[in-house]
C-alpha cells in the first residue's frame, strides 16, 4: 500500500486502504456519519465499504442520481436541507463514496454546511482514484457552467481502494486515463512515454499513486490555484466547454472524452504558438487515437464553444488564459490564447483523417 501526504491529510492508495479507513473511524469521535452515493456505488461499492467499516453501519445515506447533470445548486440544497431535518452539527462527517461528480458535490455540500463540516473521500472511479477526489477543489455547475460556483477545500482523508475499479465497465477506465495521461504531458515526459508504450491496466495501483504523487506535488506548491496548480487546467479551457455543450444531449459526452478532445485541440494551440513541433502533436494525437476511442466531435455553431471559453474562470481581463504545453512533460501556464487560434484547433479536429472514413 502506498501513502502520500498532501495538505493537512493523507491519501491511502491499495488493497488496505478501507481497512485504514475503518481506524480512522475507530480513533475520531464525530457525532453522526452520512453518506453520499449514487444508485451505482450505493449497489456495488456500499456493501464492500461496510465490509471493511462496519462501524458505518448505521450512517445515513444520500443517494442522488449519477451523472454531470446533478452536480447542480438544487440536488446540493436537498442534501442540506436533509442535513438540518436530520439535526446534523458541526461534528459530522460526510464520506463521498463514488466517482469525481460525488467528491464535486459532496465536498461542496460539506465545505459551506454550518460554515464547514468535516469531510473524506472515498473514489470508487479511476477519475476520481486519480484526480478528482485529491487536492480540495469542490463544486457544481451552474448557469450552464462547469464548477462555476466552489471552494477549495481540503478532505481530512482520502482512501483509495483500487479494487473499486473491477466494477467499472470499460469505457470509466478509459474516462479515468484521460486525466492520467494528462499528468505525463504537463509535468512527466518520462512517465507520458511509459504510458504510451505499456498497458496499463496491468499496474493500476502504480499507475494511480504515480498520477497522485505527481498532481499532489503541484497542489502543495499552489493550493489556492494561483500559478502553478494552472498546470493542471490543460485541456479543460475547451475540454469543459465541449463537456457542458453535450450535457443531456443523446452525444452527452463522459469527462475523460472531452477532455482528450481538449487536450488535443490545446496542443495544437501550443503547435500554434510554437511551443509544441509538429512531431510532438503528432505523437500526442497518435498516442490518444491507438488507446481511446476517437470522439467525432458534433457542433453547429463555433460562437457556442467560444462563448463557454470566455465564461471560464481561469480567464482574467477579458482575456482567454490557457495552460499549454511547452514540450512534452512541461507546460505554460496563463498563456493568452485568441478566438483564430481557438477556431484553428477546432478546424484541425474535426477535419482529422480518422473521421475520412
Amino acid at each position: 500500500m502506498t501513502s502520500i501526504k498532501s495538505i493537512g491529510y493523507n491519501v491511502e492508495i491499495g488493497k488496505n486502504s478501507l481497512k485504514q479507513l475503518s481506524k480512522f473511524i475507530s480513533k475520531s469521535n464525530y457525532s453522526a456519519f452520512y453518506i453520499m452515493a449514487d444508485e451505482n456505488t450505493n449497489e456495488y461499492c456500499m456493501p464492500i465499504l461496510l465490509k471493511h467499516a462496519p462501524q458505518l453501519a448505521n450512517a445515513n445515506v444520500f443517494e442522488i442520481e449519477s451523472g454531470e447533470s446533478n452536480k447542480v445548486l438544487e440536488v446540493a440544497s436537498n442534501i442540506w436541507q436533509t442535513l438540518l431535518e436530520s439535526n446534523a452539527d458541526k461534528n459530522a462527517l460526510l464520506i463521498n463514496l463514488g466517482g469525481g461528480m460525488i467528491s464535486d458535490l459532496g465536498g461542496f455540500i460539506a465545505s459551506v454546511y454550518k460554515r464547514g463540516i468535516d469531510f473524506i473521500n472515498v473514489p470508487t472511479s479511476l477519475l476520481a482514484m486519480a484526480d478528482a477526489s485529491v487536492g480540495g477543489k469542490n463544486g457544481i455547475d451552474f448557469g450552464g457552467i462547469k464548477n462555476s460556483i466552489g471552494t477549495i477545500t481540503q478532505p481530512k482523508a482520502v482512501f483509495v481502494y483500487t479494487e473499486f475499479i473491477e466494477t467499472l465497465p470499460k469505457q470509466q477506465v478509459y474516462n479515468g486515463m484521460a486525466e492520467v495521461y494528462k499528468m505525463g504531458l504537463i509535468a512527466d515526459k518520462k512517465y507520458w512515454q511509459l504510458l504510451s508504450l505499456t498497458d496499463f491496466t496491468d499496474n493500476m495501483e502504480q499507475v494511480i499513486a504515480h498520477s497522485i504523487y505527481l498532481k499532489n506535488q503541484i497542489v502543495k506548491l499552489d493550493p489556492f490555484d494561483k500559478k502553478q496548480r494552472k498546470a493542471l487546467n490543460f485541456g479543460h479551457s475547451i475540454g469543459h466547454a465541449i463537456e457542458a455543450l453535450s450535457l443531456g444531449s443523446k452525444d452527452e459526452l463522459l469527462h475523460g472524452e472531452a477532455i482528450i478532445i481538449g487536450m488535443i485541440m490545446e496542443a495544437h494551440i501550443s503547435y500554434q504558438k510554437k511551443l509544441l513541433t509538429k512531431s510532438q502533436l503528432d505523437e500526442i494525437l497518435n498516442t490518444f487515437f491507438d488507446i481511446f476511442e476517437p470522439v467525432q466531435l458534433k457542433i453547429k455553431n463555433n460562437n457556442d464553444i467560444l462563448s463557454l471559453i470566455k465564461n471560464d474562470k481561469k480567464n482574467a481581463k477579458g482575456k482567454s488564459l490557457f495552460t499549454l504545453l511547452h514540450g512534452i512533460g512541461k507546460c505554460r501556464v496563463d498563456a493568452e490564447v485568441t478566438e483564430k487560434e481557438i477556431v484553428n484547433a477546432i478546424n484541425y479536429y474535426t477535419k482529422l483523417k480518422a473521421w475520412a472514413s
